[in-house]
């Protein structure tokens, strides 16, 4: 990430740090977790870490394993330390600044990590759990362009795993031709924590069908829910195929995804409801008759999480603003029968909607 694209992030991270009436913000990666709010704020992607933000200063501080990293990742001032774990250094350093208001994300510190550490500090702790992430709904130039081109590495992948499709492959060997199809055309890796669903038969009904041993018979319909990452950004990306000619049931119920997804996917707009979205495709399923068996929302945030704001569901509070990328997913799930699902990646643009996944292969293709 280019320094000055982090430094413009800073700009408006302090304007908010003034609004909200904070001295100053604290963030911690431990083990990973919360790397991908540290990425967007500071350049940096290592797995350990904290961040001190003031008015005037912008700390990174990290242990020897990442000396060099950090230098080449982030504008802010490094600091190498191993005296002391992270969470004691930053309570140290909080104390020693003397801020009377700090602000910290209570959704990622864990309850043992603040009572012990940061709690005896005796100051104002402040959540401030929503300043990073109402920043990154917004993607910029550079967001965009590694999110479409994550998609399109991961379109190219599955068209040619798909040719290798046959009676007797498993789902785990699909996965795994998939991922390694997807880092050989020079994506970082897949998704950052989860495997991708590979579902076939039967087990099409469950939506999160991690791929397992199961071999590919005559008749399947299999779905798979993959994406790839690039710069820390990443697709995701829901296709269908079948092995062989599917059955009725099969080409009724990808009928019927297909028009709640595109009649949803052209409604996207700014100022449109999350749970407008979802509204548009639940009607189309139910009016088809599978109302009870669309039982997720229709689609999420995406950007450096699989899962992140905005979100389009019945329950959503969000309105979509210019900049966001959402995914659109209607599915459909019978149990003892197998599901289908459709899933695209969507910037919302001022006047609208940009397919960044391409919709040219969303129909239920036949293989083998």
């Amino acid at each position: 990430m280019a320094f000055e694209a982090v430094n413009k992030r800073l700009v408006r991270f302090r304007a908010l740090l003034k609004e909200k009436g904070l001295d100053a913000f604290v963030l911690l990666v431990l083990e990973r977790h919360n790397t991908e709010n540290c990425h967007y704020l500071s350049g940096f992607r290592g797995s350990s870490a904290a961040l001190v933000v003031d008015r005037e200063n912008a700390l990174l501080v990290t242990d020897g394993r990442y000396r060099i990293q950090a230098a080449a990742e982030t504008p802010f001032e490094v600091v190498i330390q191993s005296e002391l774990p992270l969470p004691a250094w930053l309570a140290k350093a909080v104390k020693d600044a003397r801020w009377r208001r700090v602000g910290f994300e209570a959704e990622k510190v864990s309850h043992r990590i603040f009572s012990l550490s940061l709690e005896p500090v005796g100051i104002e702790w402040v959540d401030a759990s929503e300043l990073i992430p109402s920043l990154r709904r917004a993607k910029d130039a550079e967001e965009v362009e590694a999110i479409r081109r994550a998609a399109l590495i991961g379109r190219q992948a599955y068209g040619n795993v798909l040719r290798t499709v046959r009676p007797g492959m498993t789902e785990a060997e699909f996965e795994g031709a998939l991922l390694l199809e997807i880092k050989r055309l020079g994506a970082e890796k897949g998704w950052a924590h989860d495997d991708f669903i590979v579902a076939s038969g039967a087990r099409g009904a469950i939506c999160h069908a991690h791929a397992t041993s199961r071999a590919f018979e005559a008749g399947d319909v299999v779905t798979v829910d993959y994406g790839a990452m690039v710069g820390g950004y990443m697709s995701d990306i829901t296709r269908n195929f079948a092995v062989g000619r599917p059955d009725d049931k099969a080409l009724e119920v990808n009928d019927v995804l297909l028009r709640a997804h595109r009649a949803a996917a052209a409604a996207l707009r700014p100022g449109l409801a999350g749970r407008e979205a979802d509204a548009i495709a639940r009607r189309i399923i139910a009016e088809a008759g599978y109302g009870r068996n669309f039982v997720h929302s229709l689609g999420h945030g995406l950007g450096l999480e699989v899962h992140e704001a905005p979100r389009l569901s019945a329950t959503s509070r969000d309105v979509l603003q210019a900049g966001d990328v959402v995914t659109v997913e209607p599915g459909i799930y019978i149990e003892g029968w197998g599901g289908l699902r459709i899933e695209d990646d969507y910037l919302i643009t001022q006047d609208g909607a940009e397919c960044l996944t391409a919709t040219d292969n969303q129909s239920l293709e036949v293989v083998a």
